[in-house]
């Protein structure tokens, strides 16, 4: 066995941990000094330590963890601070639920969770254990999660889906439907092969398709029939040429239909609308479960059942607890750095990902604003690139929020210039559908791609440019073919982000102005 039984687990000053963090627990109070190791109280009796690690994965890797059968504890150790960070700060407004009950999350006096090796089992055995055990779904009280190097496997974000004894139709959107529930999924293309239906379907990061296979794979879609057999693609990524019935990337409305086939209804080109518009009303055969067990528009909070597939909101949180409403376009941005964030900041940084029309910052509260992206499938790119980004030294958090839209302040209120409307703004970048912007999305990155540089402007000019703003400047190359363009390579991901929010629309005078974005490429 694997078992914390056998083998006593410490903390990184190697007392034990039952007695100690027990007394600690009994207040509701989060420790003010963060650390990746995290104590998790009220966990029901069932609860596998699976369920409780999947709490940890839509932040980052999760290390190492310990469940403390009977007293309803358990300590999880994320990778890293800035992961264990954004875990609570997401957690403390929107109280996570594992079989129904909330369970609370707060930071550990402790640093590190560690294991004693007794017994001659090394740490990467243990690693293995616990990697085996995740992959069947059923992680015993005891699993040490963590090896060097993380417990995941190494694999990409792209997987191959086979659907056996499909009885009833299986078509593209009843795949994002179920997939979606577990993260961001870029892009799907369903074929057949050997006489079996396939798919290949590629999400925003391996994390999220590692939980999605670990929690899907071997599931039917409907009770007794169309069973998924997941496993990881060769393939590093997918190229969609066309949005159609076979084929979407969701990140690209502005695709073609393609030749000969169906064109797709006009509610299928806003992928992230409500539930009802996005997916066929057709839930399954009668005397069938409706498909992942849920009723269209019920939304993602849904009991779990046996035989038909069934999401849960423990299955992906990050993505199943939000309390926002499918389809909405408002986003909600928290711990923000008060003295630092500005509307116009936020406008600019966002708008890498869609078109921003309002931006609000809370007037009792700085470090929260909402932001009003043009629709919800904008908004989405951009949760999924920016939460958790460093923004004037904080993590920032990005989610749905619950409003619909932005009011703006009435006539006459002064409400200090935090409330902005975008709504007419030159500077946004995804206006035209046939627009370049729309192929070169990319996450915040150290280096940045420039524009629309005057030929006047010289290499030191822009040094000299990024450096007075407080960039530390490790690059920087003209594109060979067109001098207007050229990389830049900053210091850190949070210095480029700084940058691109103050030098976005910098004007040289003479009505040129400097375009700034996030590069694919560095130097």
């Amino acid at each position: 066995s694997s078992g914390v039984t056998n083998r006593p687990f410490t903390m990184s000053n190697s007392t034990p941990v039952t007695d100690n963090e027990k007394k600690k627990s009994k207040g509701n109070k989060s420790p003010c000094s963060p650390s990746r190791v995290l104590h998790i109280r009220q966990i029901p009796n069932g609860v596998t330590g699976a369920e409780v690690a999947s709490l940890g994965l839509p932040f980052g890797k999760v290390t190492n963890l310990l469940m403390l059968r009977g007293k309803g504890q358990a300590f999880l150790e994320m990778a890293s601070e800035d992961a264990a960070v954004s875990m609570v700060n997401y957690y403390t407004p929107v109280t996570p639920h594992l079989h129904n009950q909330p369970i609370y999350i707060q930071y550990s006096n402790y640093k590190e969770l560690r294991t004693d090796n007794q017994h001659n089992q090394t740490r990467p055995q243990a690693a293995l254990q616990g990697v085996n055990a995740v992959q069947h779904g059923n992680l015993g009280s005891t699993t040490a999660l963590a090896a060097e190097g993380g417990v995941f496997p190494r694999h990409g974000s792209v997987l191959r889906i086979i659907v056996e004894n499909v009885f009833y139709p299986v078509t593209l959107d009843l795949l994002y439907q179920i997939f979606s529930k577990f993260g961001f999924v870029l892009k799907i293309v369903i074929f057949h092969k050997n006489n079996q239906f396939q798919a290949l379907l590629q999400y925003s990061d391996a994390m999220t398709a590692y939980y999605a296979k670990m929690s899907l794979d071997g599931h039917s879609i409907y009770t007794g029939c169309c069973t998924l057999r997941i496993d990881f693609s060769k393939l590093t990524h997918l190229t969609v040429k066309y949005n159609n019935d076979k084929s979407r990337d969701f990140t690209r409305i502005d695709l073609p239909f393609g030749d000969g086939q169906r064109t797709m209804d006009t509610s299928l080109s806003t992928p992230f609308a409500t539930q009802n518009t996005v997916f066929p009303s057709y839930t399954g055969p009668p005397g069938f479960a409706p498909a992942l067990g849920f009723p269209q528009g019920a939304g993602p909070s849904v009991p779990p059942g046996p035989g038909p597939l069934t999401v849960t909101s423990s299955a992906a949180p990050g993505h199943m607890t939000i309390p926002g409403i499918p389809g909405n376009s408002v986003l909600l941005v928290s711990n923000l750095n008060p003295e630092a964030i500005t509307p116009y900041g936020l406008f600019i940084l966002f708008g890498m990902y869609g078109d921003v029309h309002r931006v609000k910052i809370m007037f009792k509260k700085r470090g929260i604003a909402l932001v009003q992206m043009a629709d919800a499938t904008q908004a989405q790119l951009a949760i999924t690139y920016l939460n958790g980004q460093r923004l004037y030294g904080r993590v920032m958090h990005a989610t749905l929020s619950k409003y619909q839209t932005i009011q703006l302040p009435r006539e006459g209120q002064d409400d200090k210039g935090l409330t902005k409307d975008y709504t007419n703004s030159p500077l946004h970048r995804f206006k035209n559908s046939g627009s370049k912007n729309f192929q070169n999305i990319f996450p915040p990155s150290a280096t940045l791609h420039l524009s629309n540089i005057p030929p006047s402007v010289t290499v030191d000019d822009l040094k000299n440019l990024f450096t007075s703003k407080g960039s530390t400047v490790k690059g920087f190359k003209f594109f060979q073919k067109d001098y207007k363009m050229a990389l830049i390579q900053l210091g850190s991901v949070e210095e480029a982000v700084h940058a691109l929010i103050e030098l976005h629309n910098h004007d040289f005078g003479e009505n040129q102005h400097l375009r700034v974005s996030f590069s694919k490429s560095s130097i």
